[in-house]
């Protein structure tokens, strides 16, 4: 049997060895400990490193971004034309000087729908309005155009005065259409004194005592024929040079058309010529000088009955496209040779003894002081077609 000193001993040893695992242990992971603790300073200190580089390229970018806004502010604030930037809800959030000189103050916080109620008023151009100058009676002509809508609604308006530019573009066009009287004298002076002439021979014999109470009224009728064309002509020619005077109204494209039937369909009844309308203008209105365009209507219907023999039908149709409405009229006639078809446009150029060459001149001028366009299409044989188009309201 063991004794019990033996037993101690052996215990101690125990102890001892266990201790001194311990200790190795410890030992073991204070390295572990060390080395992680030495990689985490490296990473630190690399991540510092980083951190220091990233913060200079963020401070160069912000002063280069200042820089940048600065150059733009100062470039805002220099341009001539008007910027107007709208927010999602079309408040105004930002104007520069030239905006502020256009409009009067004030501009921010108010939407632009007010400002086009309490401040504008259309024109017949699309983007263009007639502006009430501020601190001045005088009337001024805007041209506004906008960016697209970015990604949160916003958008940008361009504002640009125009005034003097369209009083110039007036006057230019008044000493063409002068220019235009000048050449043409002599065919003019010759479209007057025939029909004179015939007045004046009639009326003549409206003084002979020979004739029968029924001759004279024959006479007075062909007279006063011959001086209802002069007035036409006469007329004719004072709105080829003076231009028309616009008279804007809001009027419905379906009301028009259906106010064109109702003037020219009796009249093409008595020629045994039929017209046909196709409507496809839905509920679209035009801001427009309402006689100005009936006119130009009437006087292409009136063309085409012209070309016309009885039996054939005359269109009158209405299309839309993206931009524009198109207003058209088509006639079964003999067509217009190629060579003749923009000389029709010309002053004092006709094909009929009874023309006044002035009819498709006065459309032309009339369409493009609305912004729109005419064109025609015919072939020999095919009967023609001349086709309008006027800008769309688009109402910002």
């Amino acid at each position: 049997m063991q004794t019990n000193k033996t037993i101690k001993t052996e215990s101690l040893s125990a102890d001892q060895e266990q201790l001194r695992l311990a200790f190795a242990a410890f030992n073991e992971a204070s390295e572990q400990l060390s080395g992680v603790y030495q990689e985490l300073q490296h990473q630190v200190a690399q991540l510092t490193r980083e951190l220091a580089l990233a913060n200079g390229e963020l401070q160069r970018q912000l002063i280069a971004k200042e820089d940048l806004s600065q150059q733009l502010g100062f470039l805002l604030n220099a341009l001539p034309g008007g910027v107007v930037a709208l927010n999602a809800h079309e408040r105004i959030e930002q104007v520069n000087p030239a905006a502020t000189s256009i409009f009067g103050e004030p501009l921010l916080g108010l939407t632009w729908h007010q400002v086009i109620q309490e401040r504008l008023s259309p024109t017949t151009i699309i983007n263009e309005w007639h502006l009430q100058a501020p601190e001045t009676t005088k009337q001024r002509r805007i041209r506004v155009e906008s960016s697209a809508t970015d990604s949160t609604g916003r958008r940008i308006l361009l504002v640009n005065d125009i005034t003097e530019a369209y009083a110039m573009q007036e006057q230019v066009r008044r000493n063409q259409r002068l220019t235009s009287m000048g050449e043409m004298a002599a065919n003019l002076a010759h479209q007057l004194r025939t029909p004179l002439s015939t007045a004046l021979l009639y009326a003549n014999h409206l003084g002979s005592d020979a004739l029968t109470p029924d001759e004279r009224q024959k006479f007075a009728t062909k007279t006063i024929e011959r001086l209802k064309h002069l007035e036409h002509l006469t007329n004719d020619m004072l709105r080829f040079v003076k231009g028309e005077t616009i008279q804007l109204e809001n009027i419905i494209i379906s009301d028009l058309l259906a106010e064109l039937q109702q003037v020219i369909e009796p009249q093409m009844m008595q020629h045994d010529l039929q017209l046909i309308v196709r409507d496809h203008s839905q509920t679209e209105h035009l801001m427009t000088d309402h006689q100005a365009l009936c006119s130009v209507m009437i006087n292409l219907l009136e063309n085409a009955m012209q070309a016309s023999s009885p039996g054939d039908q005359i269109m009158l149709i209405c299309n839309l496209e993206e931009e524009n409405i198109v207003l058209s009229v088509h006639d079964d006639g003999p067509g217009i040779d190629m060579a003749l078809q923009e000389r029709l446009f010309e002053p004092f150029f006709t094909t009929r003894s009874e023309g006044t060459g002035l009819g498709l001149a006065i459309v032309r001028g009339v369409i493009q002081s609305m912004g729109g366009s005419v064109q025609i299409h015919s072939l020999p044989d095919a009967g023609s077609e001349f086709v309008i188009r006027l800008p769309r309201n688009k109402g910002d």
